[in-house]
């Protein structure tokens, strides 16, 4: 599989389209820091969605007169930006339900000595 693909199915592209959506004038620095992923593994993802066409870059001039960075959503990465939310839900049901199907067999397995849902471990 090659990494456009991984980028396009990816929790981490998602959150990183969320947040320059919510915030385009965020660094870099502090979009890796929110998302606790490194910079340099941030900095590659930013430079794979600008070469799709995912977002787009635009310089202007912060409050301080130096030249800083926009990052903005195309139209392309709105509509990439629908397809992973979507999928997010997708993956999060799944792993709800498996979860549930899990703790149901354990319960089942440790018998009547584990509380039934909604009752918290004392």
């Amino acid at each position: 599989m090659n990494n456009s693909v991984k980028i396009f199915d990816s929790e981490k592209t998602l959150h990183v389209l969320q947040e320059i959506e919510r915030n385009p004038q965020i660094t870099q620095r502090d979009l890796a820091q929110r998302l606790e992923i490194s910079l340099g593994k941030l900095n590659f993802l930013v430079r794979a969605l600008i070469d799709k066409g995912i977002i787009e870059i635009k310089n202007f001039k912060n409050s301080k007169n130096k030249l800083a960075y926009m990052y903005l959503l195309t139209p392309d990465g709105i509509k990439i930006k629908i397809q992973l939310t979507q999928k997010f839900f997708e993956w999060k049901s799944y792993e709800y339900n498996k979860l549930k199907e899990e703790v149901e067999r354990l319960k089942n397995e440790a018998g009547s000595n584990l509380p039934r849902e909604g009752n918290a471990l004392p």
